[in-house]
């Protein structure tokens, strides 16, 4: 049977990023992982086109502590997970990690679609769909926003700056979808039951054809920093003017600021 695959993300939530005043380093101890926020309207995308064409749908994923990704992702619509638990993996880039995606898809084998998002909540590169079709050799199309299925063609519809642009394009090929696309719903209980009885494939990194120095990243990340905040902190009425020197007050020191 033919299959679609869609790849997804396990990031840590950004809700629960808390930042250190003094050194505005990024505190991420009680940070949650939860699969990618972009990546839940793929997998949704992904649903759609198994209803329509009779495919099997699976999930790939790889990185750090991607064991426990896979409950959540099959509460979501998928018949199975390949994941690759690696803590090797941990720092890796694009470049690596489409390597290492599309030797996944092609361990899984019989893949003939492969849904990518737009980009992932933890560093919106916008660079995996493209770099997988590249190494597969298969056509790419970006930014969809609606997909038609008439059995191996679709009909897509890309949102570009100036319009909509209607493609169509045969399989096998990558989408890259844009949040647009439909949103994901919540998963029911029965959802996150039904999740438990549904087969989640461990891999290991040999099963890609890769090694971890292949994948190592080409960019390294030396810090993460929030951004610097100060405040002058000045009353404009500090001996309690009028409104009306107040405001002439308020109109010279941002005139002198350059911000009117």
């Amino acid at each position: 049977m033919k299959k679609i695959a869609v790849c997804y993300k396990w990031v840590l939530s950004d809700a629960d990023i808390r930042v250190d005043e003094k050194t505005r380093s990024l505190n991420m101890e009680k940070c949650k992982y939860q699969v990618n926020e972009y990546d839940r309207n793929g997998l949704e995308c992904g649903v759609k086109i198994k209803n329509a064409s009779g495919r099997e749908l699976v999930g790939i994923t790889l990185g750090k502590d991607t064991a426990s990704s896979a409950k959540d992702a099959l509460s979501r619509g998928l018949d199975s997970v390949f994941y690759l638990d690696d803590a090797a993996l941990a720092d890796i880039d694009k470049i690596g990690a489409a390597k290492a995606l599309a030797g996944i898809i092609k361990k899984v084998g019989e893949v003939d679609v492969v849904i990518c998002s737009e980009a992932s909540s933890d560093d919106f590169a916008q660079q995996t769909g493209p770099r997988i079709a590249a190494l597969l050799g298969w056509p790419s199309v970006s930014y969809v926003t609606k997909v038609e299925v008439s059995g191996d063609a679709f009909t897509l519809e890309r949102k570009l700056d100036d319009g909509i642009e209607c493609v169509s394009v045969a399989a096998p090929v990558v989408i890259t979808i844009s949040p647009e696309v439909g949103e994901a719903p919540i998963p029911g209980v029965k959802d996150i039951l039904g999740a438990k009885k549904k087969p989640a494939n461990a891999l290991a990194l040999g099963d890609t054809g890769l090694s971890a120095e292949s994948l190592s990243p080409a960019i390294a990340t030396v810090s993460v920093l929030a951004p610097a905040t100060s405040r002058k902190r000045q009353r404009m009425n500090p001996d309690g003017v009028s409104l009306d020197q107040a405001a002439a007050a308020l109109v010279k020191e941002l005139s002198q600021a350059g911000i009117l």
